[in-house]
């Protein structure tokens, strides 16, 4: 049962994001986040309120019509109060760009660190592991200019 409740807190991230459903992700997240994109965007991973990671969401995936998280094969290691929570994730971007190109695939592993807080699971840590990235690369760029 607990082993369900900690993915069920990931998942809530990555459902919620693709819903736009901005209080499940936060609710999901611990009220910092050490997270780590580094592996896709350089720079050096950060601590971060989680209001800030939602917000920054909220500033870019709405500019795509429409996103899809695809997360398996999950794997749940428990230290006392502290889980490790390992999995696939495959991030499909789609935004009709009228270039043919009208889909941007991020695809790699994750790793999270869930922390038990007020009764529940929650995301402390988030880190991808980039495996790669397949279709218009430059698709958040196109989808930006067209929000703007």
């Amino acid at each position: 049962m607990e082993t369900r409740l900690m993915i069920e807190a990931v998942l809530d991230i990555f459902i919620g994001a693709d819903e736009r459903d901005w209080d499940r992700c936060l609710r999901a997240f611990a009220p910092t986040v050490h997270l780590d994109y580094t592996s896709m965007a350089g720079g050096q991973p950060a601590d971060l309120p989680a209001a800030a990671i939602v917000d920054a969401w909220k500033g870019f995936l709405p500019r795509f019509k429409a996103t899809h998280h695809q997360l398996g094969n999950f794997t749940v290691s428990v230290k006392g109060e502290e889980a490790i929570v390992f999995f696939y994730g495959t991030a499909t971007h789609y935004f009709p760009a009228g270039t043919g190109g009208n889909v941007w695939t991020v695809v790699g592993t994750y790793d999270a660190k869930l922390i038990q807080q007020d009764g529940r699971w929650k995301v402390s840590m988030l880190r991808l592991n980039l495996k790669y990235q397949d279709g218009n690369l430059a698709l958040p760029e196109l989808a930006g200019a067209a929000a703007s």
